[in-house]
C-alpha cells in the first residue's frame, strides 16, 4: 500500500530492514502507519500493539513503531521485556532522532534507522540461541 510519505519500494525495504533487525535476536519489530487517528494517538498505539498480539511474544520483547505522518506523530512501544533493559531514556533518544528526521521530510531514512537501531538493542539483550522462529509478521500494517 502506498501513501504520500513512502513509496511501495520504500515500504518493501522497511520490511527487509525489519527482517534484518530481527535476524540476530528473538525480538520482534512492527511498524504501523495510521492515517485515521486524529487525537489520543498513544492510546491508539497501545490498542494496535495489543491487536497485533505484540504482548504475546515469548520474551515480551516486541517493539512497535506507530506512525501518523499527517500529524507528524510517533509512538514507540517496547514490551516489558525490552523496556526493563533499555529504560525510557533509550526510547526518548530514539523518538527524538526519528521525529527530527521526520521534520526534515526524511520519513523512510528515519524509520529504517530506527528499526535497525532497535534490532541492535534487541540483539544485546535477546540474542538468538538455537532456533529463531518469527513470532510476528514483518509486514507493515496500515489504518
Amino acid at each position: 500500500m502506498m501513501n504520500r510519505f513512502l513509496t511501495n519500494q520504500q515500504i518493501t525495504s522497511l520490511v527487509e530492514a525489519i527482517q534484518s533487525a530481527e535476524e540476530h535476536s528473538t525480538g520482534e519489530i512492527r511498524v504501523h502507519i495510521d492515517s485515521n487517528t486524529e487525537n489520543k494517538n498513544a492510546n491508539t498505539a497501545f490498542e494496535v500493539f495489543r491487536e497485533l498480539c505484540m504482548n504475546k511474544t515469548v520474551d515480551r520483547n516486541a517493539v512497535l513503531f506507530h506512525v501518523n505522518f499527517e500529524q507528524k506523530y510517533l509512538t514507540i512501544i517496547g514490551d516489558i521485556g525490552i523496556h526493563e533493559r533499555v529504560h525510557q531514556s533509550y526510547w526518548d533518544h530514539l523518538h527524538d532522532y526519528i521525529t527530527a528526521e521526520f521534520a526534515k521530510g526524511n520519513y523512510y531514512k528515519a524509520l529504517k534507522s530506527g528499526i535497525l537501531e532497535t534490532g541492535l538493542e534487541l540483539k544485546k539483550y535477546f540474542p538468538v540461541q538455537g532456533k529463531n522462529p518469527n513470532q510476528l509478521s514483518n509486514e507493515i500494517t496500515f489504518s
